[in-house]
Order: C-alpha cells, then structure tokens, then sequence
C-alpha cells in the first residue's frame, strides 16, 4: 500500500550529491520526492527512475519559495501523513570575493538559500519525520577563515549551527538529525570555487552518497 512505502524528500535532486542519492533511495525502494528548481535535471531523473520501475514525484521549487514549501508538506501529510527521510542538498555557491568586495544582494541571497531556507525546511517537516521516527540529513561544509570564502562560510556556519541547535534539541527523542561532510565532488559547487580543478582526483558523487546513505540506513 502506498502509505507502507518509505517516503524520502530529497532537495537539489536535478544534479549532484542530490541526483545521485535520490537514485540510489529509489533502488533501496523508497518514493522519492525530488526538489529543485532544474525541471530538465528532475526530468533525467524520473526517467531514469521510473524505467527500473521505480516511484518518483517531481517538485520543480526554489527552497526560498516559502509558500512553495508549505504547499508541498501539507500535500506530503495529505498523501502520505509522513516523511522517513529528508535529505537536504541544496547550495548556493557565490563567486568568491574578498569581504571588502562583498556585494549586497549576492550576501543576501547565499544566506537565503544557505541558512534561511535551511530553517525553514526544518520547522516545516519536523513533524512530518517525527511520526514516522524518521531521519534528517544536513550537507556541511565548513570554510570559516579561509580568503574569499566570507559569504559562503558564513551561511554554512550559520546552517550548521541551527542543525546543531536541532540535534540537540531532540537527543534522545526523535527525529534523528545528521550533519553530514561529504568529500570534495566534482559538482557545479565545487566547479564554481575551484575552476580548472582535476576532477580525476575528487569523489564520485555516486560514492559519496553510497557512502552516507550505508552510514545512516
């Protein structure tokens, strides 16, 4: 029946860590609920999803769109009254700029996408993983200190601290909450930092989410 079957909300599932975990949770047979605002990327992916006979359900949304969000848990509660896992990918990567440089709206918008919309997600899905003693996982990436890096790290600080914050708040009780750091990929994110990189040398995003997933499931 369809409210037996494990149900995972995955955000940034067109392309990267979020593509590769939403395809390797579908073959563990869970629904997967792809988020992100590439309709084409979320498009390859229920195409490959559903040609191994697998279930997905595409959510073409920017993680900003707060009443996007709302709209989609209450239709997870309507359909399915729960959510075994969240797994939350999205980044924004900003260029790189010494802090004297720092424009406004390129501060403002990482801090919405990083830090903000990471708030949001929580308190709207907190009791929808909670009923069905589920698991949260956060991506970290922790940059503080390092040239260039002042509105990037400072979004990802702030993410992780409210996940933390989270984790704390719930020991013992549930959800499950994870802060997660995978190693270097060669994802859009890290092309954006690090231009010209060999890529030869980084994770595959398929290993990394193998990798996470085998320590969590």
């Amino acid at each position: 029946m369809e409210h037996d079957q494990k149900i995972a909300l995955v955000t940034g599932a067109s392309r990267g860590l979020g593509y590769a975990t939403a395809l390797q949770l579908a073959d563990k047979g869970y629904h997967i609920i792809a988020l992100a605002r590439t309709v084409g990327g979320l498009e390859e992916l229920a195409d490959v999803v559903e040609a191994k006979g697998q279930s997905v359900t595409l959510v073409p949304l920017d993680v900003t769109d707060e009443g996007g969000l709302q709209r989609l848990c209450l239709n997870i509660f309507e359909r399915w009254g729960k959510l075994d896992l969240l797994v939350h990918c999205v980044v924004h990567a900003p260029l790189l700029t010494p802090i004297t440089q720092l424009v406004d709206k390129d501060y403002d918008k990482t801090m919405e996408i990083n830090a903000r919309a990471t708030a949001r997600i929580i308190a709207l899905t907190e009791s929808l993983i909670r009923v069905a003693d589920g698991t949260a996982i956060f991506m970290d990436d922790p940059h503080e200190g390092e040239r260039f890096y002042g509105a990037y790290a400072a979004s990802k600080a702030a993410a992780r601290s409210m996940v933390e914050s989270w984790q704390a708040e719930v020991q013992n009780l549930k959800p499950r909450v994870i802060l997660h750091q995978p190693n270097p990929m060669p994802t859009a994110t890290r092309a954006r930092f690090h231009p010209g990189e060999d890529k030869s040398v980084l994770a595959s995003a398929e290993d990394e989410a193998r990798r996470m997933l085998d320590a969590v499931l």
